[in-house]
């Protein structure tokens, strides 16, 4: 089986290598140095293993131009949600009649509200779908994954795997695992994770959310690590009252949230002085996926009618901030 990493960041990194080590033939999409640094020096993975560091480089075929590799068995979308216009073209070579795409990636992906029952099947919102993915990638062939572990880039072509080593997989449609869904997770398990099948992928992907879309927000804004934003009591109890809004949001689209806020800040608590994705994007002067993060969730309460203040403040201050950087566009509709 052929696996292919398209994006080869940290957690495309990080899968990439542990399935290469795993015996699997891994190839990449990737760009710019991080493309030379993996042709001269390979894929290097940084871990810790009981209590020593190691490093371990692995030779993988990666190119900028999919037509290069060909159809693949599978292939994992990994790249940042602001990159997703420029993949809708560039993923058609890597597709075959029976590939199979996983996308796990941050925030809410463009197939999201496929396989929701009712009204909530059929929403669509523009700002998922920049770059028509829906047009460019098969429905049937789309499995979604949550990533529940953490890693960084320390340079291009290097991942270092922080802590965390669980995946989630799940077919859009909801129900048992398929053929599809059983080759994907084994696969993963070859590369050594804790993998996860869900029936009903999109409740996973809206868990990871109602966390993800305050601590990440907060973090690029105030430069603070998540240990700092939860022992701030006010901060908290800001954060707390847009995971309220959020599990409203999600109510009238099928997916509640049973968990209170104050045990989901326990659990990020845990995780001690941990930067986000968000804020290592500030720090390196990248764009920030605050759209797929919180937009989406503000885009879908207005349609809903179901009033956000607080994420409405959250937003318009994260993507201020973002802006004064020049890490998020300025637009007509997004004043």
């Amino acid at each position: 089986m052929t696996v292919c990493i398209f994006g080869l960041g940290a957690v495309g990194g990080l899968i990439g290598a542990r399935l290469a080590r795993g015996g699997v033939a891994v190839t990449a999409v990737a760009r710019n140095a991080t493309l030379a640094n993996v042709r001269s020096h390979g894929l290097v993975l940084l871990e810790e293993r009981d209590g020593a560091r190691v490093r371990e480089s692995f030779p993988i075929e990666a190119t900028e131009r999919p037509e290069e590799l060909g159809p693949q068995d599978v292939v994992v979308l990994t790249v940042k949600t602001t990159a997703l216009p420029s993949v809708a073209g560039a993923i058609t070579p890597l597709l075959g009649p029976d590939t199979v795409v996983l996308s796990a990636m941050n925030g809410i992906p463009w197939w999201f509200f496929t396989g929701l029952p009712g009204a909530a099947g059929d929403l669509r919102l523009p700002s998922l779908d920049p770059g028509g993915l829906e047009k460019s990638i098969p429905g049937k062939q789309i499995l979604g994954g949550v990533v529940h572990l953490s890693a960084s880039c320390p340079a291009p072509g290097t991942v270092r795997h922080g802590s965390g080593n669980r995946i989630i997989v799940g077919d859009p449609q909801g129900g048992p695992a398929d053929a599809r869904v059983d080759r994907v997770a084994a696969v993963l398990r070859q590369g050594g994770f804790a993998i996860d099948v869900s029936q009903r992928i999109q409740e996973d992907i809206w868990f990871k959310l109602w966390g993800n879309m305050t601590m990440n927000p907060l973090s690029a804004v105030t430069g603070a690590t998540t240990d700092l934003i939860l022992d701030d009591p006010f901060v908290r109890q800001f954060a707390t009252r847009c995971m309220t809004e959020a599990a409203d949001v999600g109510a009238r689209i099928g997916l509640p949230i049973t968990q209170d806020p104050e045990d989901r800040h326990a659990v990020t608590r845990q995780l001690g002085a941990f930067r986000t994705s968000m804020l290592q994007d500030i720090d390196n002067g990248r764009s920030i996926e605050l759209d797929a993060m919180v937009t989406v969730v503000r885009e879908l309460a207005a349609k809903l009618g179901v009033a956000t203040p607080n994420i409405d403040t959250l937003l318009g201050v994260a993507r201020l901030r973002a802006r004064v950087l020049g890490l998020h566009p300025t637009d007509a509709a997004n004043p």
